[in-house]
């Protein structure tokens, strides 16, 4: 068994549902003390975050990642406990051996090699791990970025693990991701009984016009970078429970995923526009999760896509799919960022797992990376 198998079972067992750490962290940094890292703990709230810097100079490089997970669900459904690390023909089963404890694992072997044969590479490596991602994530990344620009650290690349591969290991690398725009409609009504509506108003009829009007429309035609901006309905609420009666009023949630042809003020404008147009009574709330961001070329998707060629002997694709990840708070500090880890097809599933020989592969990948951004060697 190696050791980033090792290191990712000796994580998995530890139950570290958002935003409990459970000890992955020290676990982490016990490793990375013995590589010359220094470990500084950040707490903010419930959540516990790692900040492991080797070196002082930059450039400085960043594996950037998280330590919870999110609920098993029924635990009766698991072919094996979630929290009980197996390996069965070559899988690595349990919660978070995909999302993200695989890429833990391969982040901490990649650096204790890296560290070994170039004791005096150039720049500085760090770690930034929160047990604050599949949360609110407001104390975790967010809050250690704050307080790293407050103190003059600033990243150029960074890594973040997130499962990106589709179909095999390091086929596709997130060069950047869509915004998140989520919006609370209510339109207001008037009550009453379902066989009188002249005496009320029903808030879900004048509302499907305005609704069915939002969900044809083309918002922007996407670029090079990003596919088009998506409306989707994600809930929809009215009514008393009775069979009898006129809502006061309804309730929709929305999202919009949007590329860096629209943005969240003129999103908001034409939703606006367009409830005006059907005279809607209503509010709307509006929550943005996540500007979009995008590292189109330069030094970081250079070397990450010639280590995966060097490594795996095939080329990687470049996406920006998906959902957000914490790389929306690094980005904006002028941060090359990219993501990789391993497949995505069990994320936050029952049974989740990944093949354990892709765990080595990506921290031989991650090592490459290092190797060509800190000494120029391939």
């Amino acid at each position: 068994m190696s050791d980033t198998l090792e290191l990712a079972r000796a994580l998995i067992s530890r139950p570290s549902v958002t935003p409990d750490d459970a000890g992955c962290q020290p676990l982490i940094q016990e490793r990375l003390d013995r590589a010359g890292f220094q470990g500084e703990t950040m707490c903010f709230g419930d959540v516990t975050n790692l900040w492991s810097r080797r070196g002082t100079a930059r450039p400085l490089f960043v594996f950037a990642g998280h330590t919870d997970v999110v609920p098993t669900g029924p635990e009766s459904e698991w072919t094996t406990p979630p929290f009980d690390p197996q390996v069965r023909d070559g899988v690595l089963h349990g919660r978070g051996a995909a999302d993200m404890k695989g890429s833990l694992a391969a982040f901490v072997t990649a650096c204790e090699r890296f560290a070994a044969k170039h004791p005096s590479h150039r720049g500085s490596i760090a770690l930034l791990i929160t047990s604050d991602e599949e949360g609110p994530a407001k104390d975790g990344t967010a809050r250690v970025m704050d307080t790293l620009q407050s103190r003059g650290e600033q990243i150029d690349w960074c890594l973040v693990g997130e499962p990106s591969s589709d179909a095999t290991v390091a086929d596709t690398v997130k060069n950047g991701r869509r915004g998140s725009l989520n919006g609370v409609l209510t339109v207001y009504g008037v009550q009453g009984h379902v066989a009188y509506p002249h005496k009320a108003q029903n808030p879900i009829h004048t509302l499907a016009p305005a609704l069915a009007e939002l969900a044809a429309a083309d918002w922007d035609a996407g670029n090079d970078s990003f596919p088009p901006t998506t409306f989707q309905v994600s809930n929809i609420n009215a009514g008393t429970g009775a069979t009898n009666v006129i809502p006061g009023s309804v309730e929709v949630t929305f999202n919009f995923r949007f590329s860096t042809e629209s943005t969240p003020e003129s999103l908001q404008a034409r939703v606006d526009a367009v409830l005006e147009r059907h005279g809607l009574d209503c509010r709307i709330d509006w929550q943005l999760s996540a500007r979009p961001f995008v590292t189109e070329s330069g030094d970081l998707v250079a070397a990450t896509l010639d280590a995966i060629t060097g490594v795996t002997g095939r080329q990687a694709a470049l996406s920006t799919g998906g959902g957000t990840s914490d790389g929306r708070f690094i980005a904006p500090t002028g941060a090359q960022v990219i993501e990789l880890g391993p497949l995505n097809a069990t994320i936050h599933q029952i049974d989740e797992r990944v093949t354990a020989a892709d765990l080595d592969t990506l921290s031989a990948i991650y090592e490459g990376i290092l190797e060509r951004l800190l000494t120029g060697e391939r």
